[in-house]
């Protein structure tokens, strides 16, 4: 069952339950969300509902139907978000987990490591104990294997996965595994998940070669009820009666499970296809089903692979693949996941003012707007979700000047929209800020929704709020509704938390979908804007003394210029003599000085940062005032 618990409940009254529930037996499971705090209780006992429903502190209780009970949706109703070191696998981002199918060397696993890691992998993959059909088959280097994956994982700065194939493997990987692996033969081994659940480590989850999915998610069941928290499904094909394949991929179960269980899932194209030319394609089709990674076999000479060659991807065939997969996240709504070397993460600061104190630890990020903006989404996008505060404003200059004031570690704004153009205000606060830097970019596409009182339908709408761009950006949809009134708002999301408080029957908002839950609204109708290809380009900020960026992609810089002949023409010449590749240039009005302007310029760093550096030294002594106004890394390479 599912013991929702008052929001104001009191310390005392909830170790109360705690005790009440299993001293008749369940294991309770305390999880904290966004909106509720809940008891998950589970077990063989029996009790009437009624006697949990009357203790003091205690909301709700809801059954859970499912004979999966602890990863099932009716148990916890948002994502999970599984911790592997610095990492969080699940929410909207792609993990990208690689490397080869068994350790052979310690400079095949090193190599191996640094080739996908340049790629952006955030995760190294390499068998010690391999599981092989024929008892003749290289059967992996055991501890030794360990010790080289490790340290090809420290090297790179990624966390390794490998797999364990019996109880008694679980000392001697514990100290060089991140993610203990449980393959598709061991499914069903319960011994093995019992141990491997009580190691309360991550853990992935191989689907079995014959199983259903609800025989896949009771085995995850076996390791949540024996201490495991962060669990990772893995769906890497079953077995048919199709020659032309490994396996077959059961690309409907991503979306299945989506719907069942809480839990990430991600696909391991290499051994569904079984042939390296089919994994880019299952691959990409995966993350356009939802999966929230991939596990993809790499070696740099597969031919020479000791195990599953013929499915190993070249290391140059991984980098086209990780490409593709950046220039799919906008369209499916995700992010590439990467390892943290955006900005070096200050300490957390006390928040002025803030509406709730943040843990220890915890990044408290600024966004204009109201709860369920498309910024907070773009936040939650760019930063890990469990470690972050959202801190709403109500201007942008507000978040410059919370980043400024230290109020908070990082804001977050939009600078461009891809059907209305730059947001002006934001470039011309970069000036105003001079103390301030880009650190990072995210960018996420727009889709609005019709979002209505609570128990309102569509025949209910009489007057539709929504910031003036939304409302245009919705017009072939609201011309089906001519007698609606059109009302202009300050922001999306607060024109549904208008809607709500004010309770004006009739009154509806356009919106992201996400901005309805905060305020209890409903969903009337999803997709209604007009153009599809709607993204929008966001700014993530920090003080200057925390910029650092490691291994910037891009940079963004403003100038102006002599008033003569061909003077823009010569700095861009200039910036192409060195190979810099311009991504955006744009002119502003220099406030002052009427007839005036300036120059915002986005561009592509080249991989030596010297001759980046050699490139603004040639700009600057060509242009007036140059700035920089932040390198970064990328939200994606080719949009």
């Amino acid at each position: 069952m599912v013991v929702v618990l008052n929001r104001s409940i009191r310390t005392d009254d909830k170790e109360r339950i705690r005790e009440f529930l299993q001293t008749r037996g369940f294991k309770v499971r305390e999880i904290v969300g966004e909106e509720e705090t809940i008891f998950g209780a589970v077990g063989h006992a029996s009790i009437d509902l009624r006697e949990v429903e009357v203790l003091a502190g205690v909301e709700r209780v809801i059954p859970i139907t499912k004979p999966y009970k602890l990863a099932s949706r009716e148990m916890k109703r948002d994502d999970t978000l599984v911790r592997v070191a610095q990492l969080r696998v699940g929410g909207g981002r792609i993990a990208v987990i690689a490397g080869p199918c068994s350790v052979e060397s310690r400079e095949q696993v090193m190599e191996t490591a640094s080739a996908v890691r340049e790629s952006g992998a955030v995760m190294l993959r390499g068998g010690a104990f391999k599981p092989r059909t024929s008892p003749y088959a290289f059967q992996g280097l055991g501890e030794e294997g360990l010790r080289y994956l490790k340290e090809a994982g420290e090297a790179t700065g990624m966390p390794v996965v490998s797999e364990i194939m019996a109880t008694d493997q679980v000392e001697v990987m514990r100290d060089y595994v991140d993610v203990l692996q449980i393959g598709a033969r061991n499914m069903q081994n319960f011994d093995l998940l019992k141990r491997v659940g009580a190691e309360t480590r991550p853990v992935m989850l191989k689907r079995g070669i014959a199983a259903t999915i609800e025989e896949w998610l009771m085995a995850a069941e076996y390791l949540l009820a024996h201490g495991a928290e962060d669990v990772i499904l893995c769906e890497r094909g079953i077995r048919t009666f199709e020659p032309y394949t490994r396996n077959s991929l059961d690309i409907s179960s991503i979306p299945v499970v989506k719907k069942l269980s809480h839990l990430p899932i991600i696909v391991d194209p290499s051994h569904a296809t079984g042939l390296r030319e089919q994994v880019p394609p299952v691959a990409l089709a995966a993350v356009a089903a939802g999966a929230d990674g991939l596990m993809v076999e790499v070696h740099p000479r597969p031919e020479q692979a000791l195990s599953d060659g013929p499915q190993t991807l070249f290391p140059q065939q991984f980098e086209r693949l990780m490409r593709d997969i950046e220039a799919m996240s906008p369209v499916v709504e995700k992010e590439l996941l990467q390892l943290p070397h955006t900005a070096q993460r200050p300490a957390a600061v006390a928040a002025k003012g803030a509406s709730a104190p943040a843990e220890a630890g915890a990044l408290e990020v600024a966004f204009q707007g109201q709860r369920g903006a498309y910024s907070e989404m773009a936040l939650s996008r760019y930063f890990q979700h469990d470690e972050v505060v959202p801190r709403p404003s109500s201007t942008f200059r507000n978040v410059f000047q919370a980043v400024l004031d230290g109020t908070v570690q990082y804001g977050i704004v939009p600078i461009e929209n891809s059907l209305t153009g730059s947001v002006h205000e934001n470039y011309d606060l970069f000036l105003q800020f001079p103390d301030l830097r880009i650190v990072g970019e995210s960018m996420i596409r727009i889709r609005h929704s019709l979002i209505g009182q609570p128990g309102s339908t569509i025949g209910d709408v009489r007057r539709v709020y929504s910031h003036p761009q939304a409302l245009a950006q919705c017009s072939r949809f609201l011309e089906n509704y001519p007698d609606w009134q059109q009302i202009p708002f300050y922001d999306t999301a607060g024109s549904v938390e208008h809607i709500v408080t004010d309770g004006q029957p009739g009154d509806a908002a356009i919106a992201n979908v996400d901005a309805a839950h905060p305020y209890g609204a409903e969903v009337l109708q999803e997709d209604i804007e007009t153009n599809p290809q709607n993204y929008t380009r966001f700014f993530v900020l920090a003080r200057q003394e925390d910029a650092t960026v490691e291994a910037p992609q891009k940079a963004s810089v403003v100038f102006s210029t002599p008033d003569t002949p061909g003077a823009l023409s010569k700095c861009m010449q200039l910036l192409s003599e060195r190979s810099v590749n311009m991504k955006k240039l744009e002119s502003r009005p220099i406030p002052g000085k009427p007839w005036h302007y300036m120059f915002y310029l986005d561009m592509e760093l080249p991989p030596d940062m010297e001759t980046f550096d050699a490139a603004l030294e040639d700009l600057d002594r060509e242009s007036e005032g140059l700035r920089v106004l932040g390198t970064y890394r990328a939200s994606t390479r080719t949009v």
